[in-house]
């Protein structure tokens, strides 16, 4: 690997050289002569493959409504997260940190609760003011994607501030609602930022959002009606019908011809 050190850096490959960026940086690297692989590299690439695109389906779903910088390392932690995870469990997306730097736990000390009604319930706690901050601002965002069509089916948020005095603020609490119906999984996202006479504080440990809670899509029970089998009716069984001959004064009639 070498790094590219140039006025114009640039991303792609050019010939038999790669150029990427990792961690901040632009990198080179040559095309391998030859790629043999076996299956399982193939299934491992296969799976890399499906973790790269729902991130980047993640991703591109909520940081439109972020307002903070997210680190650069942001591609690389959450497509790891979701190869870790498993397909299918999206449940081990809560607590993901969009700034790997900080989470909203160096903000807020008593844990939000959200619950499937869109409804997030922020405990009284005290806040701690950054860099002389006089206002810190709470965000939600809640994100509907739809994982099977790979489509995001509907977004809202709510934004809660609230005024800083001093260096320790006492906060009784409150509750924020979103309301995102339609199919997929729900991904809340709380965001958290500091002011100073109105603008943001820069710093990384001003600022922070993670993912708070995961809802599933309820699928809805299938009722299955049991139908008796019909019967036909039974006839009753018929005797044979014996038919004798006449006789008279019981003896046998003989015919001629």
């Amino acid at each position: 690997m070498a790094i590219l050190d140039s006025l114009i850096p640039f991303t792609g490959r050019l010939g038999n050289i790669i150029a990427y960026k990792r961690n901040g940086k632009h990198c080179l690297r040559t095309v391998p002569e030859k790629v043999r692989q076996t299956a399982n590299t193939r299934r491992a690439a296969k799976r890399f493959g499906a973790a790269s695109s729902k991130g980047a389906l993640i991703r591109h779903a909520i940081t439109p409504h972020l307002d903070i910088h997210t680190d650069h390392a942001l591609v690389n932690r959450l497509n790891s997260l979701i190869l870790q995870a498993g397909r299918n469990n999206h449940a081990a997306l809560a607590k993901f940190r969009f700034n790997g730097y900080t989470g909203i736990n160096t903000h807020i000390n008593a844990r939000p609760v959200f619950t499937k009604d869109g409804k997030l319930h922020i405990p009284a706690q005290e806040f701690k003011a950054f860099a002389k901050a006089d206002r810190i601002e709470i965000k939600l965002i809640a994100t509907r994607i739809d994982f099977t069509t790979r489509t995001v089916t509907g977004s809202d948020t709510a934004v809660l501030n609230i005024t800083l005095n001093g260096r320790y603020q006492y906060f009784e609490g409150a509750d924020m609602q979103v309301n995102v119906p339609g199919k997929g999984t729900l991904i809340v996202v709380l965001q958290v930022r500091q002011f100073k006479d109105g603008d943001d504080i820069g710093n990384r440990r001003g600022y922070a959002a993670d993912i708070i809670a995961i809802v599933e899509e309820e699928q809805k029970e299938t009722v299955i009606t049991k139908v008796k089998p019909v019967h036909e009716p039974s006839h009753p069984s018929v005797s044979p019908v014996l038919t004798t001959l006449s006789a008279q004064n019981r003896q046998v009639l003989i015919q001629r011809e």
